[in-house]
């Protein structure tokens, strides 16, 4: 079955954290961030995710995951490139990410690795929030 993409709802919220959690990424700011969730659906189940979190003209792409059973389908390429939709359709200009362990994935997708400093201040601060 292919999943099927939406932008994701509040009653999405458990299972959005679920996954999340599920990969070890950070659960404690979604409320508070209110992030942009894509969700890819096979029937009710979210087998992946992805969000923007908007800065002004600067967006942070996070929160992408794959379900494990689901990895090696193109589903997290899939989540990225609807999200860069979103953004641009959004009149964003730059998007930024931060990660530790999906660099090559992210590589592969045309992202390269810049110096944090080049990175706009309140996207800095936000950065600085996660890592803490």
């Amino acid at each position: 079955m292919i999943p099927q993409l939406r932008a994701g709802s509040e009653g999405d919220t458990a299972k959005i954290r679920a996954l999340l959690e599920s990969a070890g990424l950070p659960t404690n700011d979604l409320l508070t961030s209110n992030p942009r969730f894509v969700v890819a659906c096979n029937d009710d189940r979210v087998v992946a995710i992805g969000a923007l979190q908007r800065f002004g003209t600067s967006a942070l792409l996070r929160s992408v995951v794959v379900a494990p059973d689901e990895r090696g389908a193109g589903l997290g390429r899939i989540i990225v490139r609807d999200l860069e939709r979103v953004a641009q359709a959004g009149w964003i200009e730059q998007l930024f990410l931060l990660t530790q362990t999906a660099q090559r994935f992210f590589g592969y997708q045309g992202y390269r690795v810049i110096d944090r400093q080049s990175v706009p201040e309140d996207v800095q601060a936000k950065l600085r929030t996660r890592l803490h």
